[in-house]
């Protein structure tokens, strides 16, 4: 389930909460269907594992690009090695060689450093949804236990 299913579970509890009925002479305390109430917050703690599974998920791959393109940027420096050893024969072969395995290497490294910041700011902006979701969530259930607390205070006077 993504962010707006734990929105929409929200809503639902924001509804069940609004529409029950007022108890007889107090305006601020409700009768609220207390199995609903659970079986709408056990589906809001079934959804996160899901989430954070997702950001480890999104963690892995980011590793695995990142570990990609070091084997790639080996792998292009190996090939301009091999380059420049095989056709050492002239002095100017061999300078030519090298500015070609500096330029490789240089775009290697800049492909490495563009695919690890692309990277880390995707994962940055997903722990981010990820961070809002869990505080809008956690804000919810305060406002929830604050009025249930209200209640239980009111109930028990």
């Amino acid at each position: 389930m993504d962010e707006t299913g734990v929105l929409s579970l929200l809503e639902e509890l924001s509804i069940l909460l609004e529409d029950s009925k007022p108890v007889f002479g107090k305006n601020n305390l409700r009768q609220v269907d207390i199995a609903a109430a659970f079986e709408i917050m056990d589906e809001i703690r079934d959804t996160f594992p899901a989430e954070f599974s997702q950001a480890r998920q999104i963690v892995r791959e980011r590793q695995s690009l990142l570990d990609d393109a070091e084997a790639e940027a080996n792998r292009m420096i190996e090939d301009a090695r091999s380059q420049a050893i095989t056709i050492a024969s002239e002095q100017e072969i061999v300078r030519i060689s090298q500015q070609q395995a500096d330029t490789i290497l240089a775009d290697a490294r800049e492909l490495e450093r563009q695919t690890r910041a692309g990277a880390e700011d995707y994962a940055d902006e997903v722990f981010g949804h990820v961070e809002q979701s869990l505080d809008t969530l956690l804000s919810n259930v305060r406002r929830c236990r604050d009025r249930l607390n209200a209640t239980s205070a009111t109930l028990v006077r």
